[in-house]
């Protein structure tokens, strides 16, 4: 099966080759003789029910300074297209969420992964609120009043901005900790959405764990080990990648998430968990297939693709 390709992204000459997941599935998306173009969200276009970008058609290697070739751009009908990557990175933003109204006029003639309505009403850290047997004690709430009796019940808490992403604005507050009027304070300033708190769990210390799932079935798992100092497990934060297997209590997550993500569309998942507590689950543009190749000796990508063109071959034709 040979694929025609638009991957919407960032610019692909800021990508760390060694660790950016879009240019793994890129590599082996042209391994298996598929044609790749390369725009950003900002080059969609909806016209008189058309959508086009202004994408370029694009080759990659895996050298590092001289990792791709971008042709002339053209205007591409992503209708004529199979296969759209959404991938680029959040903010969950107005912008994001315009990108998949946009692309929902030409999915699923075009697959797009992850399935665009499927991906806006999913976002990370409201999705998991429908596992929320799974979840730590969580609160979501503009309020105060509220976020203060959550800390006096749970007293060692974490906050942090609803959309946010990376580990960006997470904050943990001990028992005696004066900040947290200042922090609200600031919250409010720079964000119109509610907060997200959650009782603190000091398993952070010994990492969190990535597991990505493919098309509902978990595929592999890494740990991510906060510095020093740190009780932010990300890698974007510092966070050290170690070997991680699935407990019981991980299967049986993956089990009761895996039939929910595949109704969905959602082809590439990778969902947090710290200790036995199911944290988020990211749908937007999942990561760790790097540090997860690397450690269990593994090809993810291959993987994704496997079932990107399974999705495709089971597609009714238009």
């Amino acid at each position: 099966m040979s694929l025609s390709v638009a991957i919407q992204m960032d610019p692909i000459d800021n990508v760390n080759i060694d660790a950016d997941s879009t240019f793994a599935m890129a590599l082996e998306a042209q391994r298996r003789g598929h044609r790749l173009w390369h725009y950003l969200p900002q080059d969609l276009t909806f016209d008189a029910g058309v959508v086009r970008a202004a994408a370029r058609p694009l080759s990659v290697r895996a050298a590092q300074g001289d990792h791709f070739t971008l042709g002339d751009s053209e205007k591409l009908d992503l209708a004529n297209v199979d296969v759209v990557l959404m991938r680029q990175d959040p903010p969950f933003d107005m912008g994001y969420i315009t990108a998949t109204h946009i692309l929902e006029h030409i999915h699923p003639d075009t697959l797009v992964v992850n399935d665009p309505f499927e991906v806006r009403n999913a976002p990370e850290k409201l999705f998991v609120t429908h596992f929320i047997d799974f979840m730590p004690p969580t609160v979501i709430t503009s309020r105060r009043e509220d976020i203060e009796a959550f800390r006096r019940d749970h007293r060692d808490i974490i906050v942090k901005p609803l959309f946010g992403n990376g580990g960006a604005g997470v904050f943990h507050l001990k028992p005696d900790d004066e900040n947290l009027g200042a922090l609200l304070e600031m919250f409010t300033q720079m964000y119109r959405e509610p907060v997200i708190v959650q009782k603190y769990l000091p398993e952070i210390r010994q990492g969190d764990k990535r597991i990505i799932l493919i098309d509902g079935e978990p595929a592999g798992a890494v740990s991510r080990i906060p510095a020093d100092g740190e009780s932010r497990a990300n890698f974007h934060a510092g966070g050290r990648a170690d070997r991680a297997d699935l407990t019981d209590r991980e299967r049986a997550i993956c089990e009761r998430l895996g039939p929910e993500l595949r109704k969905r569309g959602l082809i590439f998942v990778g969902i947090d968990m710290i200790g036995d507590y199911l944290t988020e689950i990211n749908v937007t543009s999942p990561t760790g297939i790097h540090e997860i190749n690397r450690l269990n000796g593994v090809k993810l990508e291959a993987n994704l693709w496997d079932a990107i063109e399974a999705r495709k071959a089971e597609a009714p034709k238009a």
